[in-house]
């Protein structure tokens, strides 16, 4: 499988490079290290579904809730039903035959297909195939509340 690389995003640099702990040359070596950037695929770390498993690229905790996660689901199967949420939701179809479920709409795509799911509005993506559909799914999550940091 074709190794996917994650180069952390300007916004990250900038915001590293304002920390007042460490000098800016510092903290900025640090971070622009191949280490802290890079994120390669490992079967090691994927964790379960019931319909599959995923990777999680970049977590919650990287880069203020912003995340990036493969999706790995077995033929004619889905992860969850439609469902609706408050957040932007972006999909990126890398393998397999997908049914993309927007309101009442429904449409089949191939690989290299993008699918935008705009808050409060139900989506999904479900294995139209006879093989595994791969995807990105990147999206932002809600900061959680001040008083729970």
């Amino acid at each position: 499988m074709r190794a996917l690389i994650l180069l952390a995003p300007l916004a990250l640099l900038q915001a590293v490079a304002q920390t007042p702990e460490a000098s800016p040359s510092d903290t900025l070596r640090l971070k622009l290290s191949l280490e802290y950037c890079v994120n390669q695929f490992s079967p090691a770390e994927v964790e379960s579904t019931r319909v599959g498993f995923q990777y999680w690229f970049v977590g919650k905790e990287f880069l203020d809730g912003r995340t990036i996660k493969m999706s790995v689901v077995r033929p004619h199967e889905a992860t969850h039903p439609p469902h609706v949420h408050g957040e932007d939701e972006f999909f990126f179809v890398l393998e397999g035959e997908a049914e993309l479920i927007l309101g009442e709409e429904r449409v089949t795509v191939g690989p290299y297909t993008s699918f935008y799911c705009p808050p409060s509005v139900s989506h999904g993506i479900r294995n139209v195939g006879e093989s595994e559909l791969k995807y990105l799914v990147i999206k932002k999550y809600p900061s959680p509340p001040a008083d729970s940091q």
